[in-house]
């Protein structure tokens, strides 16, 4: 039950996203790195920061940005039909931000967008997501909005950049969000800390340094990221909380007995630590990761352990191009809690193509 928030109307940072990442918490992931990424269509080349999904072997992404100011952002979300349940994808879904991020950097997110919906498979035999898509930059195109449903690039709302521009996703279509609690009544205090941190005359930000108001606003924005309205549901499984996950924006650890007891076996073997990223590229030389979704047919689900809030991330672009981009594990590889802070990885980097 994934969320994030977009904002392009701080005057300050004319992008900042907040993301939190509900996953199995035993679900093999890594930390985010640099990492080089060769389109198998068109030969681009892409350094890409994100963390990985280590679980299937397309090892893609929920949320990855470029050098070049690419960035994007996915939720997924499960198809209905009157059969029932539709069974898991074929291809990643984190291979759709991939995808995304090896797009040249300096073309129109049309023609990008146009491409990955309608040449080859497109989006189909992909789970149900949408994907928020976009290119850092003084002067944007916007962000569009790619899902699961689109076979043409008429099927992509864009949703322009500007200010009074606060929006979002959630685990449904990006039509439907709004009326899942957690995103509708999530909102209005997002857009409160954007205001009161934009050092206007109502604004706290007002007579800050760069990073004093820089560290309150990534203050606001994680503890945004953890409010948490599933009090006494820690002990009701997954299915049972499923329509209660609408309302919270963070989610607790969730699981009954069988998956308790997974965690403790996970936790028996002691702290639990990511591979480093000389250890990612030998165990997954960049061709067989490229190829991985064309033999990735079965279903390869993970459903061990506890579910909730595994990572929040929290992605600050200034009006010069600098990125701040800080994720928060919390918890560890074999599912210990890390204290809040203590998993933090912070990254900075400028935009290269910046005021292009």
């Amino acid at each position: 039950m994934c969320i994030v928030f977009v904002s392009t109307s701080h005057p300050d940072y004319p992008l900042i996203l907040a993301d939190n990442r509900d996953e199995f918490i035993l679900r093999p992931t890594s930390r985010p790195h640099w990492w080089t990424h060769t389109s198998p269509t068109n030969g681009h080349t892409t350094r890409i920061l994100s963390s990985r999904d280590l679980h299937r072997p397309e090892r893609g992404t929920w949320l990855g940005v470029t050098e070049s100011g690419q960035i994007a952002v996915l939720t997924n979300y499960r198809e209905v039909d009157a059969a029932g349940p539709s069974p898991k994808g074929r291809r990643s879904r984190g291979g759709m931000v991939t995808g995304f991020l090896s797009e040249p950097p300096t073309e129109y997110i049309g023609d990008s967008v146009r491409r990955l919906v309608e040449e080859g498979e497109g989006v189909r035999g992909v789970g149900g997501f949408s994907m928020a898509c976009g290119k850092m930059a003084r002067r944007g195109d916007g962000f569009a909005i790619v899902s699961n449903r689109a076979d043409t690039l008429g099927d992509v709302p864009i949703v322009p950049t500007g200010q009074g521009r606060c929006w979002g996703l959630t685990n449904t279509t990006f039509r439907n969000g709004g009326t899942w609690p957690k995103l509708r009544d999530g909102l209005t205090p997002f857009d409160q800390i954007v205001e009161e941190t934009s050092g206007g005359a109502q604004g706290e930000g007002k007579g800050k340094g760069k990073g004093e108001a820089e560290a309150e606003l990534l203050e606001r924005l994680f503890a945004h990221l953890s409010r948490d309205t599933l009090a006494g549901h820690e002990d009701r499984s997954l299915a049972e909380n499923i329509q209660d996950l609408k309302t919270s924006i963070f989610i607790r650890a969730l699981g009954g007995a069988k998956q308790r007891a997974e965690m403790e076996e996970a936790r028996a073997q002691g702290k639990g630590t990511w591979p480093t990223d000389d250890e990612l590229v030998a165990e997954a030389p960049e061709h067989e990761v490229a190829v991985a979704g064309e033999r990735s047919h079965e279903d390869v689900g993970f459903e061990r352990g506890l579910y909730g809030t595994q990572r929040q991330t929290v992605v600050l672009v200034d009006r010069e191009g600098q990125v701040v981009f800080v994720e928060r594990a919390l918890w560890d590889a074999n599912g210990h809690a890390i204290p809040k802070g203590e998993g933090d990885v912070v990254f900075r980097f400028g935009v290269k193509g910046w005021s292009g």
